[in-house]
């Protein structure tokens, strides 16, 4: 043993002395190492993966049509225009009618907004009937539950039309609430399910024993500790229900199609020039609804998540 190596291990074995400073000892961590520069270099690759597609999308939009032909992609606009916005947004034929994104904006928020509500309050119910007041069957109740969540869309299209249809609510802005509220549901009460597992039990005890019932319990206990988790399935049920073509464009109906049906209708009209400019600028509106909402509450995201939502 080295004389250095027996410092060392004076120091580690020597009594600490109140008040003294301990000496630090060992190698230096090395700061840039090849297992952290692949890491930032995969991230990197990994931003300019999504972001290159987003700043063409933007520029593009930017540009007027005689500057697009030019070919220069991924040049900053020379003359910047925001015409082809206002262009999307109101004038943009969407098939036989030109009158832009605005009517699917507005039709999609008259679906999204009662879908997200419906589906969450029944999700958030159900999740915690299912943890703190299980019923005979509970368990295969909630097995089915989970099992709807993996089934997929293509299967059940055929037999939601002829129920809705019999029903009276095909082609109707109910009909597709139903839809989506009926999907919504599996995914979102196991969220809530485990989120209110994760919960310490003591508290609905508690509660039990002051005399609360199933309805005080859940609106003065569970409800006000269910932020986050609520933040979640909102994040997930308004990207999935925006962001949704295929429900949208059969269940709904000509006059209530979203701003995603909208938008193929943008893309694919083949009457005129194409113009991809208005096409760039249509798919970003279509598209920051639901990256607003990120946004805006992603910490929240994080914090549900980390608060139960994947806890068994």
């Amino acid at each position: 043993m080295t004389a250095q190596d027996a410092a060392s291990v004076s120091v580690i074995d020597a009594p600490q002395v109140a008040g003294a400073a301990v000496v630090p000892h060992g190698p230096k961590p090395r700061r840039i190492s090849a297992g952290r520069i692949g890491v930032y270099a995969f991230l990197t690759v990994s931003a300019l993966f999504f972001l290159i597609p987003l700043y063409v999308m933007i520029v593009t939009s930017l540009k007027g049509m005689p500057e697009i032909r030019l070919g220069r992609l991924f040049n900053l606009p020379a003359d910047p225009t925001f015409q082809p916005w206002i262009d999307a947004w109101l004038n943009a034929c969407t098939g036989r009618d030109c009158n832009g994104l605005s009517p699917g904006f507005f039709n999609s928020l008259k679906i999204t907004v009662p879908s997200v509500l419906v589906s969450i309050v029944c999700a958030s119910i159900n999740g915690y009937a299912l943890t703190y007041w299980p019923y005979r069957g509970a368990n295969i109740l909630f097995g089915l539950l989970v099992f709807g969540a993996f089934v997929p869309y293509q299967v059940v299209i055929y037999p939601l039309i002829i129920g809705l249809s019999y029903a009276g609510l095909f082609s109707s802005l109910p009909g597709i609430i139903i839809v989506h509220t009926i999907f919504g549901m599996p995914i979102l009460t196991l969220l809530f399910r485990n989120f209110y597992a994760s919960l310490p039990i003591e508290l609905f005890k508690a509660a039990r024993v002051d005399g609360a019932g199933f309805w005080r319990v859940f609106f003065h206990i569970m409800i006000p500790m269910s932020v986050p988790i609520t933040i979640v399935a909102v994040i997930l049920q308004v990207t999935g229900i925006w962001n949704d073509f295929l429900f949208g464009v059969v269940f709904s109906g000509r006059s209530n199609w979203p701003m995603t049906v909208q938008l193929n209708n943008i893309v694919n009209t083949t009457t005129g020039v194409r113009e991809y400019n208005v096409n760039m600028a249509a798919t970003i509106l279509t598209a920051a609804v639901p990256l607003i909402v990120y946004f805006v509450s992603g910490r929240w995201f994080v914090r549900g998540i980390a608060a139960g939502a994947v806890k068994g």
